[in-house]
C-alpha cells in the first residue's frame, strides 16, 4: 500500500522467502501507477532486508529508499487486508495453490474497485462500480 492507502500490488506464493520478497519488491516497483518509493514499511521477516540489499545492489530500488521492519507499522497493510481475510475464513481454506490464487486474485481486485482506485469507479459510487462488474464480465 502506498502513503495514501491504495493497494500498490499483491503476490501470493507458496514460500515466503527472500526469492518471493525479490519477486514482490520487482512486480511493485515495475506498477505503472506507483511512484518510486522512499521508505518501506515491512514486517519482521528475515526474507525482507536480503531481497531489499540484492535490489539496491542492481540499482533497481532507488538509493534514497529505505527499508523500515517494524510489526506495528506494517498495521495498515494488515487492516486493510481485514476485508479479504473475512472473506477467505469461511471458506477453511483453500486445497490446490492454483484456486487459492485465483480466489485471492479476485477478491484483491474487488476490494481495489470498492475502494475507488479506478477512474472510471469512484469510491462510494456503486452505480458505476456495478457498471464496471457488469462489462468486465459480460452481464447484462
Amino acid at each position: 500500500m502506498d502513503s495514501a492507502g491504495n493497494t500498490i500490488d499483491f503476490l501470493l506464493c507458496a514460500k515466503r522467502d527472500a526469492k518471493a520478497a525479490t519477486r514482490f519488491f520487482r512486480k511493485a516497483l515495475k506498477a505503472h501507477h506507483s511512484a518510486s518509493p522512499r521508505l518501506i514499511n515491512v514486517d519482521q521477516n528475515a526474507a525482507y532486508p536480503g531481497a531489499f540489499a540484492v535490489l539496491q545492489d542492481e540499482k533497481q530500488m532507488p538509493e534514497r529508499c529505505q527499508l523500515r521492519s517494524s510489526k506495528y507499522l506494517n498495521n495498515i497493510v494488515e487492516q486493510d487486508h481485514r476485508f479479504i481475510k473475512r472473506r477467505t475464513r469461511p471458506g477453511l481454506g483453500f486445497w490446490p495453490f492454483r484456486t487459492a490464487w485465483r480466489t485471492l486474485r479476485g477478491y484483491e481486485i474487488m476490494h481495489v474497485i470498492r475502494k475507488g482506485q479506478l477512474r472510471c469507479a469512484e469510491r462510494g459510487d456503486i452505480v458505476s462500480q456495478n457498471r464496471l462488474i457488469a462489462q468486465a464480465f459480460g452481464l447484462a
